[in-house]
């Protein structure tokens, strides 16, 4: 089954595709790996940012999205731009959409670390390709 993290931070998703279980899986390689929905955007801007998210999903044959759970107070509380990123997310796809919460993805990390060799160095992509691991089966 083929999982896709979509990591969310200010005007950005950042997006891995894994493939297989937690214990044998593969990147799907793909051109794109980072989605941009302008500050302030108009109504084309999200059709666009939309329709942008469905193409990669069918292009990568997606069956599930995993989504970081937004903090909705305080320091760390997601901005204007996260929120409408997941409302476009949750309204258009056509796969289950699951959100996971930064502590899990530690807790993961520190049981099942010696499974994640490929995990991208870049920082963000890590942390989509952290969200996508936590569906594998």
């Amino acid at each position: 089954m083929s999982v896709t993290g979509m990591f969310l931070k200010a005007n950005e998703v950042r997006l891995v595709t894994l493939l297989g279980s937690r214990t044998d899986h593969e990147l799907v390689v793909s051109n794109i790996n980072k989605l941009i929905l302008i500050k302030n955007p108009s109504q084309s801007d999200v059709v666009q940012f939309g329709a942008a998210i469905s193409r990669y999903c069918a292009e990568n044959n997606v069956k599930q999205i995993v989504v970081n759970r937004r903090a909705t107070s305080g320091q760390a509380a997601g901005g204007a731009g996260t929120f409408l990123m997941e409302g476009i997310i949750l309204a258009l796809a056509t796969v289950k959409v699951d959100s996971v919460h930064a502590a899990t993805v530690r807790a993961t990390d520190k049981k099942a670390s010696e499974f994640k060799g490929i995990k991208p160095k870049t920082v963000d992509l890590g942390k989509a390709y952290d969200l996508a691991f936590e569906f594998l089966m």
